[in-house]
């Protein structure tokens, strides 16, 4: 396994990616480079993958790692400070424990494993926090002390791996459709209903359709993270990882693509439908969702997680490292909730008193 450190090549600090100016950053001399500067550290992805190390035999105390254990932990030495940093099977970049130093793992991007594509951080942790705070306001229901008592516990910009899906789909629908009318009689109204087969076709190309390809996040969350702006695309570099947390996939493409064929298909499905205007009902009788040049490809996009405790009980947030958009659930103030219920429940019944009253005084 090869570990790569970013240093200063003027004082020998170590630097990190600076999300607000979008280069390398020496916080000890303030010294930038340009991610393209330290490009040749990245020969290295080029080179065939190493043989996958041999599982140790980790013991603790009268207790032996299980085979799944050792699968899925990783030992490495810091370059700066020799000491041991401990990782889980899909951690791709970190900070070491002892030093600070950032380290990227590049075996974890070699070969196969190396995305297509990254979408930089454009917002630093002093972002991420700011988001969270400004997510607190005018949440009526929210414990008042969960804000003036509640402490970040951590902050954490993290590059998710993603598959990002191309394809055409071309779509093809068929649905009974039906207008009724009401003809006025001389002794009786005749209702008359006209029954209308309908047919649409065509086609929607869909380009970058992401699905996460992280097992630990939920679907559900990192959607509503989107969506992100796929025009900053930049070819991978490890560079941008300095100073972040990096996961390599560990969801297949070929387990991924089920939930990028339903996102498409439901899209089209939903233009297909909006297309047939001007009848009183739409039935849906047959419809085709074909896929055409499909690809996939691998990236990195980035993602702030936030974490916080509230009365034994963590609360997590997550912020769209390029956008801002801040998600996430908060506590609910029960005694507010049911004061605000209340207040609202005798606000409407004065109101509709009052209206009543008003009836009964006009009509009397």
């Amino acid at each position: 396994m090869t570990v790569i450190t970013y240093k200063c090549p003027n004082c020998g600090g170590r630097v990190e990616f600076e999300s607000s100016i979008q280069k390398l950053k020496c916080p000890y001399c303030d010294s930038t480079f340009d991610v393209q500067a330290l490009q040749s550290l990245d020969q290295v992805l080029n080179s065939p993958a190493p043989p996958a190390n041999q599982p140790a035999d980790w013991q603790m105390g009268n207790q032996q790692w299980s085979p799944e254990e050792q699968a899925n932990m990783n030992v490495y030495a810091c370059q700066t400070c020799g000491g041991e940093i401990i990782t889980d099977a899909t951690l791709a970049a970190t900070s070491c424990p002892y030093c600070g130093n950032p380290v990227v793992f590049s075996e974890k991007f070699s070969g196969k494993l190396k995305p297509d594509r990254i979408i930089p951080f454009q917002l630093d942790k002093a972002a991420a926090k700011a988001a969270l705070l400004a997510h607190y306001a005018g949440k009526p229901l929210l414990p008042k002390n969960f804000k003036d008592d509640n402490f970040i516990d951590e902050i954490k910009g993290v590059y998710v791996p993603y598959w990002l899906f191309d394809a055409t789909c071309a779509a093809d629908g068929l649905y009974e459709c039906s207008n009724s009318a009401l003809i006025p009689g001389p002794e009786a109204d005749t209702l008359i209903t006209t029954f209308y087969s309908v047919a649409r076709s065509g086609t929607l190309n869909f380009r970058d359709v992401p699905v996460d390809a992280a097992a630990k996040l939920a679907d559900d969350l990192t959607e509503s993270l989107e969506p992100f702006d796929f025009q900053a695309l930049a070819p991978f570099q490890t560079a941008y990882l300095a100073g972040y947390f990096a996961n390599m996939y560990d969801v297949e493409s070929t387990t991924a693509i089920q939930r990028a064929e339903q996102r498409m298909q439901s899209t089209a499905t939903q233009e297909l439908n909006d297309s047939v205007q001007g009848y009183q009902t739409v039935s849906t009788k047959r419809l085709s969702i074909q896929y055409q040049n499909p690809l996939c490809s691998y990236a990195l996009l980035p993602i702030w997680l936030l974490s916080t405790t509230y009365n034994k009980q963590v609360y997590t947030f997550a912020m769209n490292g390029q956008t801002g958009r801040l998600v996430g659930n908060l506590p609910v103030d029960k005694g507010r909730f049911w004061r605000y219920f209340f207040g609202i429940g005798c606000g409407v019944m004065l109101v509709v008193a009052l209206i009543a009253l008003l009836i009964i005084w006009f009509t009397a």
